[in-house]
């Protein structure tokens, strides 16, 4: 008998990512709906929820076509919605208002569904997203992590860097600027510690004890199958992102030992998939760099051929 219990997918219009992964539920005769919460809503999206007795909200969410049953939602592929955005139509405060009443009344329903598979929860992903917390995690389950300073003291950092040797500078979060020659962000990049200056009391800066590394893994964890691709570049990039032109790609077996700490690693966070980067020593040695929960991996199966879409499709039509 089939299970007719939908899979609710939120995320953008133009994602290929989320294509291919309602693709393979349809294939699992899975039922989907697809929303963008920050574009459907409110233009064609309508609901209506109560809390039960049970302290469960359940009701109704209707489009243009489609009557969905909350309660009955087996899982949410949570990819990447639309923020909601002040509504053009009215004034500045009431725009903004509406946007966050949106975010906190439609999207916080959306992520209280009951007896419902999250991946992610928002909640989680914005816990695991913290790099502080992700080093501090990983190194306490095992990981092997470089030695790390995080500083707006001059002083600190110079000695730091000095002390190590040789030390790379990270963003702690995802930058993107916004330049007349298209969006820029700021890569992983050598630092010497004459190179520091007065400019590091400006805000919090991470630095790392460099890893000399001879190739990367991008390790891509859902549910508990584990997809491992070995990136090499010619010559070595510090930054693989700097030049995806000079990369090769290998589907290969992960580093036994990881395992266990990377499924142990989602636990804590609460997640269901994640994608970590290691960088391999001459010595075969992986080194953690982070985790990305919400992280890309399409173009790692099409290089390879690894089924990760298929085991998402799986993981989501198991629901909870």
């Amino acid at each position: 008998m089939r299970d007719e219990r939908p899979v609710l997918v939120l995320s953008e219009l133009d994602d290929y990512t989320a294509d291919a992964v309602i693709m393979e539920l349809r294939k699992r005769d899975v039922p989907v709906v697809r929303l963008d919460p920050g574009k459907d809503f409110p233009s064609t999206v309508t609901f209506a929820v109560r809390l039960d007795d049970a302290g469960r909200w359940t009701g109704d969410l209707m489009t243009g076509t489609r009557r969905l049953d909350l309660a009955s939602v087996r899982a949410v592929y949570r990819r990447r919605p639309s923020p909601h955005t002040p509504s053009p139509e009215l004034d500045e405060q009431d725009a903004c208002f509406a946007a966050k009443e949106a975010r906190h009344g439609f999207s916080g329903i959306l992520a209280n569904l009951p007896n419902c598979l999250y991946v992610n929860h928002p909640d989680a992903n914005r816990a695991a997203d913290v790099k502080v917390r992700q080093l501090k995690v990983a190194s306490n389950l095992g990981l092997r992590v470089s030695t790390t300073l995080v500083t707006n003291d001059l002083g600190q950092a110079r000695a730091f860097a000095a002390e190590q040797g040789q030390v790379v500078y990270k963003p702690l979060t995802f930058v993107r600027y916004l330049t007349p020659d298209g969006p820029q962000t700021i890569w992983t990049r050598p630092v010497h510690a004459d190179e520091i200056d007065e400019t590091v009391a400006g805000t919090a800066h991470l630095f790392q004890s460099l890893v000399d590394k001879v190739a990367d893994l991008r390790i891509t964890v859902v549910g508990e199958e584990v997809f491992c691709v070995r990136i090499d570049s010619t010559p070595p990039q510090l930054d693989w992102r700097y030049d995806y032109d000079r990369l090769t790609y290998t589907w290969c077996d992960p580093p036994a030992e990881l395992i266990g700490p990377m499924i142990s690693y989602l636990r804590n966070f609460g997640l269901a998939f994640g994608c970590f980067d290691f960088g391999l020593t001459e010595r075969g040695e992986p080194v953690f760099f982070e985790c990305n929960p919400n992280g890309q991996w399409g173009w790692l199966e099409e290089q390879t051929g690894a089924p990760i879409t298929a085991a998402f499709a799986d993981l989501l039509k198991g629901g909870a």
